[in-house]
């Protein structure tokens, strides 16, 4: 698909997706796309338009469903809507039709993350450690002084364990050596579909992109639609591989609400 105009109409941006909804994907990041971007990664919350616009949407689209760098635990707290499949830390875990699954190939490697990110606390005093279970983030998001210091580590780290570390906005990100990403996610939930929307903010996003140019290429996908979700920190990269760039979670937010308006016969 080429990229969009954004100064269409948003009639007729969604038209090709609300005609085929019964074989459409509707996929979001979380952080900075349904959730604003907080200063503590804890008191994140997807805005309350999001929420209810993903709550529409579920019973008129083959699937709907959140693809992030959290956890899924976090997650089912954050977004609790029948319906609503969850990939968590990029494409290792999934929580689909009430049943969570870690990949079995991250299993091993539960108990060296523990380790690490106990190693983590100690080395980076002040600095916060999320530990996922299959996966770790040092947050220095109100410690930008610092991101040489928690980089180094991260870096010191993944190579003693063996670990893959993943830059991330104001994160560093220490995972398994395992192919999952929230490319291999947005393919599984795109499954099936012959229509898929993905909004992302941030360089992890990327690959949910590419995973959509990989099955618009091979015939999977009739249509899809690539969100870029601004924000003075979005990369440019991702903002350019975008169809169309919303103005941040509200942008997004009103999107995903005039799609279900669209789809359920009263637009927004």
């Amino acid at each position: 698909m080429t990229r969009t105009d954004a100064t269409r109409p948003t009639g007729e941006l969604l038209a090709p997706f609300a005609a085929s909804a019964r074989e459409l994907a509707v996929l979001s990041d979380f952080d900075g796309s349904l959730a604003p971007v907080v200063q503590d990664p804890d008191d994140a919350v997807a805005l309350p338009a999001a929420l209810d616009a993903l709550r529409r949407l579920v019973p008129l689209v083959r699937r709907v469903g959140i693809v992030s760098g959290r956890a899924v635990e976090f997650l089912t707290l954050r977004v609790a809507l029948p319906g609503v499949e969850l990939a968590g830390q990029h494409g290792l875990e999934f929580e689909r039709s009430g049943e969570r699954r870690l990949d079995a190939a991250a299993l091993p490697y539960v108990e060296v993350m523990r380790v690490a990110a106990a190693e983590a606390e100690s080395l980076l005093p002040g600095i916060r450690v999320e530990d996922k279970g299959a996966s770790i983030t040092l947050h220095w998001r109100g410690r930008p002084a610092r991101a040489d210091e928690v980089r180094g580590v991260a870096a010191e780290l993944a190579e003693r364990h063996g670990l893959v570390l993943l830059p991330g906005r104001l994160i560093s990100e220490l995972r398994p050596p395992v192919v999952a990403d929230k490319g291999t996610a947005v393919e599984a939930l795109a499954s099936g579909c012959a229509a898929a929307i993905f909004a992302g903010d941030d360089d992890g996003d990327l690959a949910g992109f590419e995973a959509l140019d990989r099955l618009t290429s091979s015939g999977d996908l009739r249509h899809a639609l690539r969100i870029g979700v601004s924000s003075p920190e979005a990369p440019a990269e991702l903002m350019a591989r975008a169809d169309v760039v919303v103005d941040g979670p509200p942008g997004l937010a009103a999107l995903l609400s005039s799609l279900a308006g669209i789809i359920g016969g009263a637009p927004d």
